[in-house]
């Protein structure tokens, strides 16, 4: 959206705080920008300090409110006291995205418990660490809250070799439903947004060159991969009070891949 459509347009998160995990790269800084664009005050946090501080720059250039912390999603103090320190400073917590993840890649076969573990430290505890603390403070604060949490199309589909990352993906599928029917008394909404193939940098290998891309477009009905602004407009949708009726929802954001089950050759 350019700046003079978002100088005409009203601000669709103005007053609220958004928390926003693996803001550095990718759909967590696409977000994460997006929105500061709708008037929200950006916290955003990930391991490395120089992209988070990029981002907010960035955000900061063009008239927005943002600031980094360093915080590691896979540790349970570290991810709590984050979202607990963003919401004594700002006076409160409105809005958690949590979009880390980590994967490991390799056959069912020769695959070490080591490895099956490190697909649901930062995806699946990081969101459960996430969500709970968010919606004690949501519930605390008495004016609900929107989290929204980052699957995969991984999480809907099989996919070979990436046994950890799908199983790790559909538990934050099921996960969000239960916390959703949790939240709903107390107006804290949890929604999943759900990517398949998106532009960042932990998908610049099967996009490394011409081929790789045309074959990998040919798995989409769209003909092309997502955008991260793409996801991100979804967790602004998810975000905003124009999803006020919405929890429970998983949304798939992701060129029609995940709805045919024969893609053109």
């Amino acid at each position: 959206m350019s700046s003079s459509n978002n100088a005409n347009n009203s601000k669709r998160l103005d007053g609220k705080v958004a928390f926003v995990t693996g803001g550095g790269s990718g759909i967590g800084a696409a977000t994460a920008e997006r929105f500061a664009q709708e008037g929200a005050t950006v916290v955003i946090c990930g391991r490395r300090k120089e992209p988070l501080e990029e981002v907010v720059a960035r955000i900061q250039a063009a008239g927005g409110k943002a600031e980094a912390v360093v915080a590691d999603v896979g540790n349970e103090q570290q991810i709590v006291g984050a979202l607990e320190q963003t919401a004594q400073k700002h006076g409160a917590l409105d809005v958690l995205v949590n979009n880390a993840m980590a994967y490991t890649w390799g056959g069912i076969d020769a695959m070490t418990t080591q490895d099956w573990h490190a697909n649901f430290n930062t995806s699946v505890d990081g969101t459960f660490w996430g969500t709970r603390t968010a919606l004690q403070l949501m519930t605390k604060q008495n004016k609900g809250g929107s989290i929204i949490n980052v699957s995969s199309i991984c999480g809907t589909l099989g996919t070979p070799y990436m046994s950890g990352y799908s199983a790790a993906k559909a538990a934050i599928i099921n996960f969000s439903r239960a916390a959703a029917a949790e939240g709903a008394p107390a107006n804290v909404r949890v929604n999943v947004v759900i990517p398949a193939v998106v532009e960042t940098p932990s998908t610049a290998g099967m996009l490394a060159d011409d081929a790789s891309r045309k074959t990998t477009e040919k798995l989409i009905p769209m003909g092309r991969v997502g955008q991260p602004v793409e996801l991100a407009n979804a967790a602004l949708f998810l975000a905003s009070d124009e999803s006020s009726y919405v929890t429970g929802a998983a949304l798939p954001v992701d060129g029609g891949r995940s709805a045919v089950l024969v893609t053109a050759l």
